[in-house]
């Protein structure tokens, strides 16, 4: 299962973001294989606002488990995350499905 990943920071919180990124870094080392793309959001300045993913997890308990283990979360850097079930039909440019 295919989820779509869309987590908002909160005001002010590009300081605390940085400051927590190696370990969301590490974290997502930690699913390496199963993340299909990541990266930030920006705003009309190019600054941070943000986080958008598309990963692979064989439930919604495993797409929990990364969730509760996210610092990005833990540190309250993110603070309006969506979740969206997905179904990636083309990856690299080729049909999956």
């Amino acid at each position: 299962m295919q989820y779509m990943i869309r987590a908002l920071d909160g005001e002010n919180m590009l300081e605390k973001r940085l400051e927590v990124r190696q370990a969301h870094l590490d974290n997502l080392s930690s699913i390496r294989g199963k993340i299909l793309c990541a990266g930030g959001l920006l705003d009309e300045e190019g600054t941070m606002k943000g986080s958008a993913l598309v990963i692979d997890f064989e439930s919604p308990e495993a797409l929990q488990e990364y969730l509760d283990s996210e610092p990005y979360i833990k540190s309250g850097v993110w603070q309006d995350v969506e979740t969206h079930r997905m179904n990636v039909v083309i990856f690299d440019g080729a049909k999956v499905k």
